[in-house]
């Protein structure tokens, strides 16, 4: 369901694409470090929205350097290192995990449930360190379980129970930035959720797959993506915001509509 918050990097200065990628590759370094090699599978560049909008709100003191790694043994990438990237790492994990559960218990996929046992013992301090995290994420998870076994065709609920997700997953601290932050997750979440059902929609209805969407015309659901990301950059504009705006701007007013239309040409073609 992720894949869509991310950079436009043709739009990108080149300064700003290195410590887009830096900021990414760091998370995938402290994955590796503090959970395992195998929990690198599941990262995905939104992770490095996440930690980058901390990293303006917050300003932690980062380290960071050049190194080949396993999946870049010969040509070293540039990588950076804080609380809010190892935030991100944790989330990361958390939510893999979840949704390996998820898949596990709905459809028996022998690799969920393979993946979720090698993530289980990296669970336990992730639990007691972030429970009103992974508690909205096991909650939200189980919400859109229920709503797909009964068929809804209410996408709203759908979208608000992902957007719940979010909304925890933005605050970090539990502090007078939370509310804002909130907001700004529960409208992303709502927007990613209604970006993957109408990408989904067409191959969803050819396989016999839940999806929410009524079969309306298209451009009314576009409209409704308009609305749900205007609501979240409403809410990310009224933050205090200075170092890496300009990736997040990136991101928030173009990047999420070219990974759409991108992921909508990929489905169209096939």
């Amino acid at each position: 369901m992720f894949g869509y918050v991310t950079a436009s990097l043709s739009e990108l200065s080149e300064e700003d694409r290195r410590r887009y990628g830096a900021v990414y590759c760091g998370i995938c370094r402290r994955i590796s470090r503090q959970h395992s090699q195998l929990a690198r599978l599941g990262l995905r560049y939104d992770m490095a929205f996440l930690a980058l909008l901390h990293m303006s709100l917050y300003e932690p003191a980062e380290s960071g350097g050049d190194r080949a790694c396993m999946l870049h043994p010969i040509r070293p990438k540039p990588w950076l290192d804080n609380e809010a990237i190892r935030y991100a790492a944790d989330m990361n994990v958390a939510l893999a995990y979840y949704k390996c559960l998820d898949d596990w218990h709905d459809d028996r996929k022998a690799s969920a449930w393979a993946m979720a046992k090698a993530l289980r013992r990296r669970m336990a301090p992730l639990q007691e360190r972030y429970s009103r995290q992974c508690q909205a994420i096991r909650e939200s998870i189980q919400t859109l379980s229920a709503l797909e076994k009964e068929d809804c065709r209410e996408p709203d609920r759908c979208a608000n129970a992902f957007g719940r997700l979010m909304a925890q997953l933005l605050v970090w601290k539990e502090d007078l930035w939370s509310p804002r932050l909130e907001q700004v997750g529960f409208y992303l979440g709502r927007f990613i959720y209604l970006a993957d059902a109408i990408c989904d929609y067409e191959e969803d209805k050819k396989e016999g797959r839940y999806n929410p969407l009524p079969p309306d015309d298209p451009q009314l659901w576009e409209e409704y993506l308009v609305m749900a990301m205007g609501r979240c950059t409403w809410e990310y504009e009224k933050l205090p915001l200075v170092r890496d705006k300009q990736i997040l701007d990136n991101i928030l007013y173009s990047g999420v509509w070219v990974s759409l239309r991108a992921r909508n040409a990929k489905e169209e073609n096939k």
